[in-house]
């Protein structure tokens, strides 16, 4: 562990695994459903990243997503499955990091139930548009970062320590795996 953490008098880390580690992604998640979608993650490369917003998640650590069946991403996902998803909450809280395998579906009950009216913005013969697809991203593992207590308290914390030269905040992070 790094010094600034060791220097911490409470607990700061926590990995969570199973039914507590997807509790996790879906709280962070869902602060803010839009991520950065990351592709290409394996071939050496620049990552390609993009916005995309989440249409569901779970519990077990799964997120699904609408896509053009001729977007670049659907393209890459054909050659390489592994994505990287990264998510911010907040400005100072609710940072998430997700490696999962992206599948591709083009499952008409599944369209229906993650359809949105706004989604006719990119698809626009609607939800039978046949241009639309699922990208179920199945996690593997992850990081989060966190505080404990909210933004108030963190600030409040970091405002003492500042004011004492003592370590200080209301952090907590830690390894997923679901």
């Amino acid at each position: 562990m790094d010094s600034i953490n060791r220097n911490q008098p409470e607990e700061n880390h926590k990995d969570l695994q199973g039914t507590e580690a997807g509790k996790k992604i879906k709280e962070l998640a869902g602060k803010n459903s839009t991520c950065f979608f990351c592709s290409d993650i394996t071939t050496g490369q620049p990552l390609t990243v993009r916005p995309m917003s989440v249409q569901k998640m779970d519990e077990e650590g799964n997120l699904w997503f609408l896509s053009s069946i001729d977007s670049h991403k659907n393209q890459q996902i054909q050659t390489d499955h592994n994505v990287q998803l990264l998510f911010q909450g907040s400005a100072h809280s609710d940072f998430l990091s997700l490696y999962g395998v992206a599948t591709i579906s083009t499952d008409k009950e599944l369209i229906k139930e993650l359809w949105e009216p706004v989604l006719k913005t990119w698809f626009t013969e609607g939800v039978d548009d046949p241009r639309i697809t699922v990208i179920k991203v199945e996690t593997k593992q992850g990081y989060y970062w966190d505080n404990k207590h909210g933004d108030a308290i963190a600030f409040a914390k970091m405002a003492v320590g500042a004011a004492l030269g003592k370590t200080l905040d209301d952090s907590i992070e830690g390894k997923l795996s679901v």
